[in-house]
């Protein structure tokens, strides 16, 4: 465990830190397959922000659960650079999950009976930091998210964007090697999605983090370095 996260440690601006290799997922539903991914892959550099496309359905969500370690492909490879996914047991991929990926989703996913300063901390403090240290850098994550001023405010008593925007800082709470989105706007009017979107490249840029976010937005998808696609179940 400790060889697969030091390696993770010495990533360079550039390098591989994610690459998918003829990725297949299959659901049984009534008793039949449904083959939702069907092959192909894709890598991801540290510093390089990539769009996934594709029609509603065509397994978008799914890839990024794969990669996400939220779940396991059927088959094919999934590396975290160059560690085989498919070899770490579900403490390592938890550790994982908490330490080198961060989620930003649709809907904002916030714990409602916490503050927003709480809900950015939570992440680090299940990863050993302590309270104070975490409480320090939660609340300059809300600074860089432009919600500082919403600290002390529950999820209820915040607009849409700002309890996006406080998901943002979230997924940023263990300075992850990789960001990933599923339709991180998709839930917001068009102002509010704008201001997000702008705030997501800005501090993956800045951090230099890989970022790989799902959109229908043609638009959003043109602002990434590259876009990949999924068409029939295939990832190209």
């Amino acid at each position: 465990m400790a060889n697969i996260l030091n390696s993770l440690s010495k990533i360079q601006k550039g390098d591989v830190v994610l690459s998918v290799r003829d990725i297949k997922k299959t659901f049984m539903e009534g008793g039949q397959p449904l083959h939702i991914l069907r092959g192909g892959g894709f890598d991801l550099h540290r510093g390089e922000i990539i769009a996934l496309v594709g029609p509603s359905g065509s397994g978008k969500s799914t890839l990024l659960q794969c990669v996400g370690l939220l779940d396991k492909p059927t088959s094919g490879s999934i590396l975290l650079t160059g560690v085989p996914v498919q070899k770490m047991d579900d403490e390592m991929r938890t550790m994982m999950r908490r330490r080198k990926i961060g989620f930003v989703y649709q809907r904002h996913n916030l714990l409602s009976d916490f503050t927003a300063v709480e809900n950015v901390a939570l992440p680090m403090m299940a990863n050993g930091v302590d309270e104070r240290t975490a409480m320090a850098r939660a609340m300059k994550l809300l600074r860089a998210a432009n919600v500082a001023h919403r600290a002390s405010h529950l999820p209820g008593e915040m607009s849409g964007g700002e309890q996006q925007r406080t998901a943002v800082a979230r997924a940023l709470a263990n300075n992850p090697e990789i960001l990933l989105a599923d339709e991180p706007t998709g839930s917001l009017d068009p102002a509010h999605a704008a201001s997000v979107f702008e705030l997501l490249l800005d501090l993956a840029r800045k951090n230099k983090m890989a970022m790989l976010f799902v959109t229908h937005d043609m638009n959003l998808a043109s602002r990434a370095d590259k876009k990949i696609s999924i068409c029939d179940g295939i990832v190209e």
